[in-house]
């Protein structure tokens, strides 16, 4: 096997447990990785400490964004090392694109269901369709720049 394949093997392995660890965490460290990430950008953006009423404000408004954000990104950069395998296994053809959907569409199930057996977690379908959607983007950016990379190496 060559050495770039296998390192975008250990990168996919890489990011699946990332994905996983994520995961892995109880309802209430979730939720507070959340909070803390609304909290930091939120006192970046405005230099300055908060008050607790404006971080229960700010976590109330932008939580649900900020989640299905990192679900969105997290499998976003799985479908662009995942595509990045196939298209050197199957080339840049709509056989590996697929396969990149369905690599990434099973692994986000596969997430959803390992959330039934953590403590306060739950499986949504809308998650899987958040997942599968970040995944889709970034194949189809890929797919798409290396097709017209190709026609104008062509010309």
């Amino acid at each position: 096997m060559k050495i770039k394949n296998c390192i975008n093997i250990a990168l996919i392995i890489i990011w699946l447990f990332v994905i996983f660890s994520f995961s892995a965490q109880d309802s209430k460290k979730s939720r507070n990785t959340s909070d803390q990430v609304i909290i930091k950008t939120a006192e970046t953006i405005k230099r300055e400490e908060l008050t607790e009423n404006e971080k229960k404000l700010l976590i109330d408004k932008y939580l649900v964004t900020v989640r299905k954000s990192a679900h969105f990104f997290l499998y976003f950069i799985l479908g662009i090392l995942s595509f990045l395998l196939a298209k050197r296994i199957c080339g840049n053809t709509p056989v590996a694109f697929i396969y990149t959907i369905i690599f990434c569409f099973i692994y986000a199930c596969s997430d959803e269901i390992h959330q039934l057996f953590i403590n306060g977690r739950t499986a949504r379908f809308f998650d899987i369709c958040v997942d599968t959607c970040g995944a889709t983007l970034s194949t189809t950016i890929l797919f798409t720049v290396n097709k017209i990379k190709n026609r104008f190496k062509k010309v």
